[in-house]
């Protein structure tokens, strides 16, 4: 692999830890609609093999959903890194 391929790894890097920086709260789980005629939003987080649940209201909702939704955006991030990295140990690369 070449130098400038390196180079542009590592820059790839930064500008993902850039992101990652920007990402604010995170919440693992998922907003759910639970209830037989009524349904209702709930958090739901499978945590030590149980499941947790808490209501959210129409109010916490968007909250929760955003925060859902930046996990999942960090974990994309975390993915693309790993790749990266991965690339950067085998080509002895790595700072």
């Amino acid at each position: 692999m070449s130098d400038i391929e390196i180079k542009k790894l590592k820059q790839k890097l930064k500008e993902l830890k850039k992101k990652m920086n920007e990402i604010g709260n995170v919440m693992r789980g998922s907003v759910v609609e639970l209830g037989a005629k009524n349904k209702q939003p709930y958090f739901s987080l499978n945590k030590n093999k149980k499941t947790q649940i808490i209501y959210l209201g129409d109010r916490k909702r968007p909250i929760a959903m955003e925060y859902s939704n930046n996990y999942k955006k960090l974990l994309e991030i975390i993915e693309e890194m790993t790749e990266i990295n991965m690339i950067l140990i085998k080509e002895d690369a790595c700072d």
